[in-house]
């Protein structure tokens, strides 16, 4: 016998099974692969009020679904959240109807951006800038710690914050406007964020820095139109993301719709290669989960149809496409987005590598909440 062959032998007589299962590839289809990009946003309360999305679910389309308080389009309060009881069942249902564990996210930054207010039953949180102004990482730690034992305790395993845009214009209307933003300082802003999302971790939560390469020196909004910062961005609102990534701080990265020429003349963050795959893939080295911002957000949306935002965001490098589906609201987003994938990788343009680096990733990422 084959001395190759008698060892293999031996190896399945000593090693366990579940040793041998282990290292054996999980065989998953494309389909799943590419339904595992994709986080979504929904109306409904419960399951039972929205069946399209249901069925989305029990399908396995949609690998991380996004809550919202306020519904947008219709300028209504009733979105996802009511009660702290509601929501709990809201996101046990959400988790059992999917064949795969989703990523449950929200934006609750603190302050006057949290989707989980007082009204609906939850304690209050205190902003980036108050924390930063008060420049106290283990201060920070603890206010921190409360509002992500909210999260825990409701089912929620992805804050889409720390925001770590520079509060570099005290008159931008999104970030600083709101006090979103802990300093003007870098280094106290990684300080800060790395308490921030310490916070998030003891409770199980994982974190996204945003708006990558910065969205703190920015005049406009760019949930409502093109957002040029071409000629108030400024490298040293690279530094946080370069010190939270070198200190394995960084769960996921979410990017920003904004335009600079001087890093790519043609295209915004989101669906640019240069600022993706070659600033904060290849310069800061972060090989994590890359989140878009909303792709139907007026700064995309008003310039770039449907498939190529979506085929752009993938070309860049982009391994989550968010839609909030809140802006405007589709039924059928997810169909649709399957779709164009599909169609995008059977024609070629995008290749089945790319969605197996994202897939791997998102798993990844996901591995982490275990």
């Amino acid at each position: 016998m084959p001395i190759l062959l008698r060892f293999i032998i031996l190896l399945l007589f000593v090693l366990p099974l579940s040793a041998v299962a282990d290292t054996q590839p999980e065989d998953v289809p494309l389909q799943t692969k590419i339904s595992q990009m994709l986080m979504v946003g929904f109306r409904g309360l419960s399951l039972n009020e929205n069946p399209q999305f249901a069925a989305d679910l029990r399908d396995g389309k949609i690998g991380g679904v996004i809550l919202f308080d306020y519904d947008v389009a219709r300028q209504s309060q009733r979105r996802n959240i009511e009660s702290k009881s509601q929501l709990k069942a809201l996101i046990a249902e959400l988790q059992q109807a999917s064949p795969r564990p989703l990523l449950i996210a929200i934006d609750q930054e603190g302050g006057q951006i949290a989707r989980l207010k007082e009204r609906h039953g939850f304690p209050p949180t205190r902003s980036a800038k108050a924390l930063g102004k008060k420049d106290d990482p283990d201060f920070t730690r603890r206010e921190t710690e409360k509002l992500a034992a909210t999260l825990a305790e409701v089912g929620i395993n992805l804050n889409l914050a720390p925001v770590v845009d520079l509060c570099s214009n005290p008159d931008n209307p999104v970030i600083s406007g709101y006090q979103r933003c802990f300093s003007t300082d870098p280094q106290r802003v990684a300080k800060q964020a790395a308490a921030y999302i310490d916070a998030h971790h003891q409770k199980g939560i994982l974190t996204s820095l945003k708006h990558f390469p910065g969205h703190g020196s920015s005049h406009q909004d760019s949930h409502n139109g093109f957002t040029d910062i071409s000629a108030l961005w400024n490298e040293s609102e690279l530094i946080p993301y370069r010190r939270l990534i070198e200190s394995g701080h960084a769960d996921s990265i979410m990017t920003a719709h904004v335009f600079n020429r001087y890093l790519d003349k043609e295209y915004p963050a989101t669906l640019s290669p240069v600022v993706i795959k070659r600033l904060l893939r290849q310069k800061l080295g972060f090989e994590g989960v890359i989140i878009s911002d909303d792709l139907q957000m007026r700064a995309l949306a008003d310039h770039y149809s449907f498939e190529d935002r979506i085929r752009l965001a993938l070309q860049a490098d982009i391994d989550i496409l968010l839609f909030g589906n809140n802006l405007d609201y589709d039924p059928k987003l997810v169909q649709r987005a399957q779709t164009t994938i599909n169609r995008l990788v059977a024609e070629g343009i995008i290749s089945e590598d790319k969605i197996e680096r994202s897939f791997q990733r998102v798993t990844r990422l996901k591995n982490k909440l275990n």
